[in-house]
């Protein structure tokens, strides 16, 4: 990977992780058109990035993870679905992500989904709303995050956001919960990718990082993490103001692609 792919990689990483678009979509698209979405080397890369845009919620978001205990705790139990049925079902999981095919039509079915949503929980942005969800409703909106593991293309942000909604947050709040709740969700997917190259290297499988590959980890952070901020605020504003069907047209428009893309021969990998 050159500094250059990682660099295209890191910015798209960055833009679509929090947006209802699906990160995975467009990283099949991208790394598989650069020529390097076959290498194990892209896989890890795409995962450990995540950090730099997990940082970059801390830090907009900084007086939050400061403020009490709780909010730590209500993380936990948002996170302990998808904790328990990654360790159990991680093998099943890893294969659907290596299928384009299934991402394209879950991008088009939650994109038509995203059109109406809007219209379903209209009356949310009329609740009154607590800075936080009690901790039932934390479980109830990690429950739905596990949707997004069993359909990859689905979006992690947008099976969480749907959840906030189907609980009564507004928009709003609903994304805020989703990303905070992207913290410990990405940084155990990037733990145990990392952990899962590592023990590949022991065993002579997968070549051991060189120095390159650890300036190209360290610049795709850095990105990663400065993109990451720009496009949160982007799309609280975004959102705020025109609701979900833009981002539902633009799923459809992408998994259309990724269909055409196979239909056309272009080999698509992740």
């Amino acid at each position: 990977m050159t500094y250059l792919q990682a660099i295209i990689l890191a910015i798209v990483e960055g833009i679509t992780e929090y947006l209802p678009v699906s990160s995975t979509g467009h990283m099949v698209i991208t790394s598989s058109l650069m020529g390097i979405g076959k290498s194990e080397f892209t896989k890890l890369f795409e995962v450990v990035i995540q950090m730099g845009a997990i940082l970059s919620v801390v830090v907009l978001y900084w007086r939050r993870f400061l403020q009490n205990f709780n909010f730590y705790l209500k993380l936990a139990v948002a996170f302990l679905p998808a904790a328990v049925f990654g360790l159990l079902f991680y093998k099943h999981i890893k294969a659907l992500l290596e299928n384009p095919t299934t991402i394209a039509i879950v991008l088009l079915l939650g994109g038509v989904v995203l059109l109406f949503v809007d219209q379903w929980f209209a009356k949310n942005e009329q609740l009154p709303q607590q800075e936080e969800p009690d901790f039932l409703t934390a479980f109830k909106i990690g429950c739905f995050q596990v949707l997004s593991m069993l359909l990859p293309g689905l979006s992690r942000s947008a099976a969480t956001i749907i959840g906030g909604l189907t609980q009564g947050l507004n928009r709003e709040k609903a994304a805020e919960f989703a990303f905070f709740l992207a913290v410990p969700t990405m940084a155990a997917a990037s733990a145990k990718s990392g952990l899962e190259y590592y023990k590949d290297v022991k065993k002579g499988i997968l070549p051991a990082l060189t120095q390159h590959d650890m300036v190209i980890l360290a610049i795709g952070n850095l990105v990663a993490f400065v993109v990451a901020m720009i496009a949160i605020k982007t799309f609280i504003g975004f959102l705020n103001q025109n609701g979900f069907k833009m981002f539902g047209y633009y799923r459809i428009i992408i998994g259309l692609l990724i269909l055409g893309l196979q239909f056309a021969g272009v080999q698509l990998f992740l």
